[in-house]
């Protein structure tokens, strides 16, 4: 992959997945522009890519406002001179169940996921539009929200919307050249650091570089963030000029293209439908096989 023509901003790229992902796209060349709250893990990380020869600088933001969207474009264009690909990463947790989960926990992720993702992505097109030679829109999408997840009502509502709004920018987007797809990644971060089939490996990894097993890598799909980041490098690239409009999940040796919702069975009835109609055929048509939900549990 040769990115050396290409700018890209990296929402929440001061560590894990992000950093990765940064890190990744200027190993091919690409300058970037590296974003998070935390301003000595940007600084650290702008000085990680700079050391192995890469063009990086820092934008130190909470995402979720416009300002702050636009802050990040304006960094790239006035420090790079252009804007290609706009990924965003940033994220926060507040993980309750529904009865317990407040406003504030339900807001606070909403505002970072998917209006960071809106403001961040309205502000990028903007500026690949009036460059009028395309682009790339790459957001993190999530399995839970794909599918749903114990005690994460808000983030599982936040990613699903974003698989929504990619399907709606492809359509958008198409006759600019720009393409938008969402990354579904299953890695070790911090949060899959609390699932207790995966803690102890990536403890092992940490402690003393112990590979994952076929297990992980290949029976859940599971890896580094590094494993991800070939995905993010391949979207931001020429390459990619024809894939836009999907959901794409990768981890460890795994690379998965999920599907989009859609009728699986249907019936009619003339004259339309009433509850008791409804409630007889239930069992033997629509309702015969029904949809599952939620992430499987580790299979280890």
């Amino acid at each position: 992959m040769d990115l050396s023509d290409k700018v890209a901003v990296v929402t929440g790229s001061g560590r894990g997945l992000g950093l990765a992902y940064a890190q990744a796209l200027a190993t091919a060349g690409a300058a970037v522009v590296i974003n998070d709250v935390d301003a000595a893990a940007a600084d650290e990380a702008v000085r990680r890519i700079t050391a192995a020869g890469g063009r990086a600088v820092a934008e130190v933001a909470p995402v979720g406002s416009t300002k702050a969207a636009e802050a990040l474009v304006s960094r790239a264009v006035d420090t790079f001179g252009r804007l290609d690909v706009m990924v965003t990463n940033a994220g926060v947790l507040r993980d309750k169940v529904l009865w317990k989960m407040s406003d504030d926990d339900f807001d606070t992720v909403v505002e970072v996921h998917l209006r960071g993702t809106f403001t961040c992505v309205r502000a990028a097109v903007e500026r690949m539009r009036e460059q009028g030679e395309g682009g790339r829109i790459i957001v993190a999408g999530s399995p839970a929200g794909q599918r749903g997840n114990f005690g994460q009502t808000n983030y599982a509502a936040a990613k699903a919307g974003i698989a929504a709004m990619v399907r709606t920018w492809a359509m958008e987007l198409a006759r600019a050249g720009i393409t938008a797809n969402a990354v579904i990644p299953v890695a070790a971060t911090a949060m899959t650091k609390t699932i207790p089939a995966f803690a102890p490996h990536i403890e092992a990894l940490e402690q003393d570089g112990t590979p994952f097993p076929d297990t992980l890598r290949k029976g859940e799909g599971f890896g580094t963030p590094e494993d991800v980041a070939g995905l993010v490098a391949f979207l931001a690239s020429d390459a990619s000029a024809e894939v836009t409009g999907q959901c794409i999940g990768i981890g460890g040796d795994k690379l998965a293209l999920w599907s989009h919702p859609q009728e699986v069975s249907v019936a009619y009835a003339d004259g339309g439908w009433s509850a008791d109609a409804i409630a007889a055929a239930w069992p033997l048509t629509v309702g015969r096989t029904p949809q599952t939900f939620g992430i499987p549990a580790p299979q280890l």
